[in-house]
């Protein structure tokens, strides 16, 4: 029985509307509560902090090289020569900006696909299942972590020139088909978000082991696979160690063809920070599009979990 029910067989109609009332303003009291000035202030701070190296960017791509050379700041802001920048860089002779572009399409979404289905399935596996070593096993995933990446290049290199893959793109996309992280961070979601009785239904209804996974875990995991899948979507589409390494000039990813506008003895800063910002550009899309929906997907995977 509710305390308004209550409140109204022993004090009356009116008491009990009074009450009800007072709890509607409490709770939109709480609800329409406000970050007090220091709050905002901080996150003013972190914001301006984050945003000015792009707009350093910015200035630079507009400002003549001579210019850059004389001041660190050569103007306030940006101005319509940036537009000139892209087309230099787009329209440049000395690299291939569509081949890199599509090149780095392909590795960021192959690889974030990959990531996230591996990894959710390793996660579900470590999360749910029971099976021997799942302790010890996980523990060594998690190790590897701690080995730096460099350490991998030689044998990984000397493996990837015995099957014949240098300066092709599968030399990049396969060793980072599955992440570490990616299986940790899956682990520690679906182990909070993912009850047992969901998996014990499935089972009860015939459900066979690829199909709970398919239709229970997996809906469940999206929210933090959609994040998973972001920030490896990132992280490839900004990689420039190992392409480096395994890829060639005939070949690259945006960030090797940004490496290759600077010549020998000169660097044209104002060449170089307009490629970085086209570079840049299809992230930034991609967050303001899709930001604010990842953000209410995880709360929205906390408040369920």
């Amino acid at each position: 029985m509710s305390s308004v029910a209550v409140t109204a067989q022993t004090a009356g109609e009116g008491a009990a509307r009074a009450a009800a009332r007072r709890r509607d303003r409490k709770a939109a009291g709480s609800a329409t509560r406000r970050a007090s000035w220091i709050v905002y202030a901080l996150l003013g701070i972190v914001l301006l902090i984050s945003i000015f190296p792009l707009y350093y960017t910015l200035l630079l791509g507009s400002s003549d090289p001579v210019e850059i050379s004389r001041n660190a700041v050569p103007q306030w802001y940006p101005d319509l020569s940036l537009f000139t920048q892209f087309r230099t860089v787009i329209e440049s002779t000395q690299i291939n900006f569509w081949k890199a572009l599509t090149n780095s399409v392909i590795i960021a979404v192959v690889v974030s696909a990959a990531v996230v289905l591996f990894s959710t399935l390793a996660g579900y596996s470590f999360a749910k299942l029971r099976f021997r070593g799942r302790g010890p096993l996980l523990v060594f995933v998690i190790a590897t972590m701690a080995v730096p990446t460099q350490l991998g290049v030689i044998p990984m290199y000397i493996l990837m020139s015995d099957l014949h893959w240098i300066g092709k793109l599968q030399a990049v996309i396969v060793p980072v088909l599955v992440s570490a992280f990616g299986v940790f961070w899956m682990t520690q979601y679906l182990s909070e978000s993912l009850p047992y009785e969901l998996i014990e239904a499935a089972r009860v209804d015939g459900a066979s082991m690829i199909r709970t996974f398919w239709s229970i875990a997996l809906p469940a995991a999206r929210p933090a696979a959609a994040m998973l899948g972001l920030f490896t979507f990132v992280q490839q589409w900004t990689n420039f160690f190992w392409p480096s390494i395994v890829l060639s000039s005939e070949n690259p990813t945006l960030p090797l063809v940004v490496k290759s506008l600077q010549s020998n003895y000169f660097v044209d800063y104002s060449l170089v920070m307009g490629g970085v910002f086209l570079v840049t550009l299809p992230l930034l899309v991609i967050f303001a599009f899709v930001g604010k929906q990842l953000v209410a997907g995880i709360m929205q995977g906390a408040v369920k979990g």
